[in-house]
């Protein structure tokens, strides 16, 4: 029997009154096949989850994910994890995604000292020379702490409104802040992210292509932990009332093989994350291309030209020559102006070979690398200290690319207005010869010549060292983090970069200036307010 249509009339008058309601329980693949049917079936959601099997949910992501290439599908699945004990280094690899969001424990709030240290397959001298650089960059790490945490307590005196363990942890946080320049970037740490599957996807297949023997177990476990049945807190905590005899123990059986089964996250949406092969060859080819490329007349490698904190691109130059500049940014130590003067003195062939290059390694599915995204009002080259260069890092509405972290642009030291210097300290010399002992450290392990030394060594390189980073953004986004990143609780080190950048528009578009709620950072701060 066939239901009788609506009238025209009767479908214009139906009530439409929006109905809203939240969603909880179901598994996210099944979610994601329940929101898009929307685009094929007529059914409500309610409707839509009561019908749908995790059966049914896998044979449709097989056909219209896999098959038909609907990816965007994979966006309505979001997944939380946790990823704890992996240390800094990996940490910034991983969150290296420009739809990421989660969290990571603070240098600020945090002793670090407690965390303990990631330390990679070593041997022998190797291995003794690893533990003792990582053991005496700690060393410096508490002593730093310690003094400065008296220094400040000397020139800002608590008021009386102010409660001892308020004072003592404002004050401990300030410390933190200076100290954290001598944690080695195998530090340990732990990071939670919820993500949607596309992302984890892209973010399990990068970790798999990365050099380091760190990220790329850390990707297999991503990986199985989306597959595999999911740490579930609802059985956790039931099974604790039943321990307790808060709930009969004929009730616990039933409810948790009825109510409470293990659930995988994403089964079928990340079952074929692999190693990509398009970032691996690309990545080769684009190193040896720009080794290549910045030589001098007579073959040496050219040397670094100096560079400001923040360095505002012109906006004029032909896309041809962003991208191809942009590739081979990411593969060696030098600015963008020197990158982009030597590609601007290339033939347009050889220009034009380097833009191939990018994409020859490219498969069927594989997004563009990431410096093809070009066009960008605002273009920042930045060489800061890696701890600030964590928080920057987390600015996802522009386009970032990032150098791999080494001695070449040497060290900072923690300089805020209003606070003790390190000479005030008495702490300068003793922490020059931590850094200077970390980066020789960091040299006798690169130029040891065992298999991955190049890789291992970062890990002996403290926060203190410098990095450069390529922040493409508009203008809406430069101001955002200009404002954000300047305010007075914030760390110094990208306090500066944020008014750096702030300096660097106000000089170029005046009239742009005027959008800006900032405060010049080089004044002294309230040390007691965070």
């Amino acid at each position: 029997m066939f239901e009788r249509p609506n009238r025209p009339d009767e479908t214009l008058t139906a009530a439409a009154t929006t109905e809203v309601y939240a969603i909880h329980g179901a598994e996210p693949e099944v979610l994601a096949y329940a929101m898009a049917k929307y685009s094929r079936s007529a059914l409500s959601m309610r409707e839509s989850l009561l019908e749908i099997s995790a059966q049914k949910a896998e044979q449709f992501l097989n056909t219209f994910y896999f098959q038909y290439g609907h990816r965007s599908i994979a966006d309505l699945a979001h997944i939380p994890f946790a990823i704890e004990r992996l240390s800094l280094l990996a940490a910034i690899t991983l969150v290296d995604e420009q739809r990421w969001d989660g969290q990571a424990r603070s240098t600020r709030y945090q002793d670090f000292r407690r965390s303990g240290c990631y330390t990679p397959e070593l041997s022998g001298p190797r291995l003794a020379g690893y533990t003792a650089a990582v053991k005496a960059l700690f060393s410096g790490y508490d002593n730093l702490t310690a003094h400065m945490l008296l220094a400040l307590k000397t020139v800002v005196p608590r008021l009386g409104a102010m409660k001892p363990d308020a004072y003592e942890r404002t004050l401990r946080a300030r410390a933190f802040d200076a100290a954290r320049y001598l944690l080695p970037l195998a530090t340990n740490t732990s990071l939670g992210q919820i993500v949607n599957a596309r992302t984890l996807e892209s973010q399990v297949s990068r970790l798999l292509s990365s050099e380091m023997a760190e990220v790329r177990e850390i990707g297999a476990k991503l990986r199985t932990a989306a597959t595999e049945p999911a740490w579930n807190a609802q059985r956790a905590a039931f099974e604790e009332l039943a321990v307790e005899g808060d709930v009969p123990q004929e009730a616990t059986q039933e409810v948790l093989r009825d109510f409470l089964k293990p659930v995988k996250a994403a089964p079928t949406l990340v079952k074929y994350a692999d190693r990509s092969e398009y970032l691996c060859s690309s990545r080769v080819e684009l190193t040896a291309a720009a080794r290549e490329l910045m030589r001098d007349n007579l073959g040496r490698e050219a040397p670094i030209y100096p560079a400001p904190l923040v360095d505002l691109l012109d906006d004029d130059e032909d896309m041809e020559v962003e991208i191809a500049a942009s590739l081979l940014y990411e593969h060696c130590h030098y600015s963008y102006r020197q990158i982009r003067g030597a590609v601007m003195a290339l033939s347009e062939s050889r220009r034009n070979e380097l833009l191939r290059l990018g994409a020859a390694h490219r498969g069927p599915h594989d997004e563009l690398l990431r410096p093809f995204h070009a066009g960008h009002g605002f273009r920042f080259d930045i060489l800061m200290d890696i701890g600030g260069f964590r928080d920057m890092h987390r600015h996802r509405r522009c386009t970032q690319l990032v150098q791999q972290f080494s001695d070449c642009h040497g060290y900072d030291e923690p300089v805020c207005p209003g606070q003790p210097t390190l000479a005030e300290a008495g702490l300068e010399e003793e922490y020059r010869a931590a850094m200077n002992a970390g980066f020789e450290a960091f040299r006798a392990l690169r130029d040891s010549g065992e298999p991955g030394a190049a890789e291992n060594a970062r890990y002996l390189l403290p926060l203190g060292t410098r990095c450069r980073a390529l922040f493409k953004m508009d203008f809406a986004e430069a101001l955002y983090i200009c404002e954000l990143r300047s305010g007075p609780a914030g760390h110094f080190s990208y306090r500066r970069v944020a008014w750096e950048m702030y300096r660097t528009i106000a000089a170029r578009h005046p009239a742009l200036a005027a959008f800006f709620r900032i405060e010049d950072v080089y004044q002294p701060v309230d040390l007691l307010q965070r």
